[in-house]
């Protein structure tokens, strides 16, 4: 199996004083814009998700919605999940994962829940990442060894040249 965890794009900063409450910050216009180039970049590399599942938080869904749309995934196939909020145990997003039964899943959320995850998955003891808005981390699950392995990690400025 294949895991891409990407955290959501750039949204309103919970310091405005207009910022709706926490799991309804949307993606600013720009935050859109560059989540659009880092998505095209990733449909460069030709990924093809089985599955995607995202926090139900406000912009971890528009996240996975403009990446579904890049990657022609159907977005009515988007599953939500609370085991992608920040703070929830990054253990149990695998079991979230391992009922998708699929080859090629993309996780949406939050920092640092997202980077406590690849910890986990890496077997690290803490985090080691700070995974970057409209980032990418992807692992490959060995089944051999049954363990995960890092991939690759790409920041969106990378994502974007690679859309480009």
């Amino acid at each position: 199996m294949i895991l891409y965890i990407v955290r959501h794009g750039i949204a309103v900063d919970r310091n405005d004083p207009k910022s709706p409450p926490e799991a309804e910050r949307p993606l600013t216009a720009a935050g859109v814009q560059k989540t659009r180039s880092a998505a095209l970049g990733l449909r460069a590399l030709d990924v093809k998700p089985d599955a995607v599942i995202n926090s139900p938080y406000i912009r971890a869904a528009q996240t996975a919605e403009i990446f579904a749309e890049a990657l022609g995934f159907p977005q009515e196939k988007i599953r939500v999940s609370d085991t992608l909020k920040p703070g929830a145990n990054p253990a149990e997003v695998l079991k979230e994962i391992a009922r998708a039964k699929a080859k090629e899943v993309m996780c949406f959320g939050h920092a640092p829940h997202l980077d406590l995850l690849i910890a986990h998955l890496a077997g690290a003891r803490g985090a080691f990442t700070e995974l970057k808005k409209a980032g990418v981390a992807c692992f490959e699950h060995a089944t051999a060894h049954g363990r995960w392995e890092l991939r690759w990690i790409l920041t969106p400025r990378m994502l974007r040249k690679l859309g480009d």
